[in-house]
């Protein structure tokens, strides 16, 4: 069994303590030992440089690679799969080690990564997101047409319901079909055609018979949630996360901070809706606007949050932006009012720990699965981060992508 020894740099563990010079340990895929003159079977100098645990993100869609409407149009149903390969290899390269997918990728994709097929971060998956007739997921057009961002298919079933027991129906089929967690969306969005960020989705009801059959079949519950009153409904009925969170109000804050909730705020995602339009992608000038109009809002919420403690986990949203850009949201975080290190504890310890991870991964301690990031300069400085990148680790084999 051989012993590598990550010596001569400086470590950020993920829990909080200050970043000091330590040597690194690692036999078996895992972290052996963490502490000063540490010896081995085989060294990698890491002086001068700054070792992390793995970086995670928290809300990817790996088989979305633009938003280009028309493009979609075009482009032959299985291309994604193809597309998602290229979109894992670029994760990984920045050192995201670990993704939770919030639609698109089904099981053959989280299975092609576990067993080797294509490199890439280990995978939570979806499918994909529940809504009602007419919300967020929902890609009826007033032509008649339906342009999914995301295709229902033999590995991801249809997601609109309504109604408790066409809920729990739904529920059971996307566990059935692999789901690590529970994708919901509780208010309209951006890129869809016929609803609002600021409108609540699904009645009480529904979403209770959502919670409950998550819970007897051992998953969590992440809910797209941008209106004031779907991030509340949300976390009433006992859901994990709140995605985007983009009209929080003081009394959605209270709620989060009272049951725990955590926040993935995907800051850069309004952003690169609005770039994708400029660059000239066939995107409704409707679905335009509205990202445009949430910008502020949602920054302005994620400050807000921060300041009263609420738990944060990093998400991106990745395919409506660039995959292999995820580290972007951390420069976004930074200016919202999170000081760097909190930054970097959300994009590790706290996003594995809601992933239901955080046994096995987010800081660099021993017994821990040896995902390691070697970076050049000061890793809490993030602008260029991505490109500051030098080694990945995944359960200690080097990532060659």
């Amino acid at each position: 069994m051989t012993r590598i020894v990550f010596s001569g740099g400086r470590l950020f563990d993920g829990t909080g303590a200050d970043i000091a010079e330590a040597d690194i340990a690692v036999e078996n895929g895992r972290i052996a030992k963490v502490g000063s003159g540490l010896d081995g079977d085989e060294q990698v100098d890491v002086t001068g440089r700054t070792v992390l645990p793995g970086l995670f993100d928290c809300h990817t869609h790996i088989t979305l690679s633009h938003v280009d409407i028309w493009r979609m149009v075009q482009t032959p149903f299985s291309y994604q799969f193809f597309e998602a390969a290229k979109n894992l290899r670029a994760t990984l390269a920045t050192g995201i080690t670990t993704i939770r997918d919030a639609g698109g990728a089904d099981l053959g994709v989280k299975q092609a990564v576990s067993e080797g097929l294509t490199p890439g971060p280990r995978l939570q998956i979806s499918l994909g997101m529940i809504s009602q007739t007419g919300g967020h997921g929902d890609t009826w057009f007033p032509s008649g047409a339906r342009l999914p961002l995301i295709a229902s298919h033999p590995g991801v079933p249809d997601t609109i319901v309504d109604g408790p027991d066409e809920m729990r129906r739904v529920v059971r089929r996307l566990v059935q079909h692999g789901a690590d967690v529970i994708k919901v969306a509780t208010s309209g969005g951006v890129l869809s055609p016929g609803d609002q960020p600021h409108h609540a989705h699904f009645r009480d009801a529904e979403l209770e018979a959502l919670v409950e059959e998550a819970t007897a079949a051992g998953v969590w519950v992440m809910a797209h949630a941008q209106a004031t009153d779907g991030i509340k409904a949300a976390v009433r009925a006992g859901i994990r996360s709140i995605e985007h969170g983009v009209y929080l109000d003081d009394q959605a804050i209270e709620l989060m901070l009272e049951r725990g909730t955590y926040l993935v705020p995907t800051l850069v995602a309004p952003t690169g809706v609005v770039a994708a339009a400029d660059a000239g992608a066939s995107i409704p000038a409707a679905m335009v606007d509205k990202a445009r109009a949430v910008i502020d809002t949602h920054r302005d919420s994620f400050r807000r949050a921060v300041a009263a403690g609420v738990r944060v986990a990093m998400g991106t949203d990745s395919g409506v932006t660039p995959h292999g850009e995820n580290l972007r949201e951390l420069q976004l975080m930074a200016e919202g009012g999170m000081e760097p290190a909190e930054v970097l504890v959300a994009t590790t310890r706290n996003a594995a720990e809601l992933m239901g991870l955080g046994e096995e991964l987010g800081t660099l301690e021993p017994g821990k699965r040896a995902d390691l990031v070697v970076v050049r300069g000061d890793p809490l400085d993030f602008d260029g981060l991505a490109g500051r990148v030098e080694l990945v680790y995944k359960d200690a084999e080097r990532v060659t992508v």
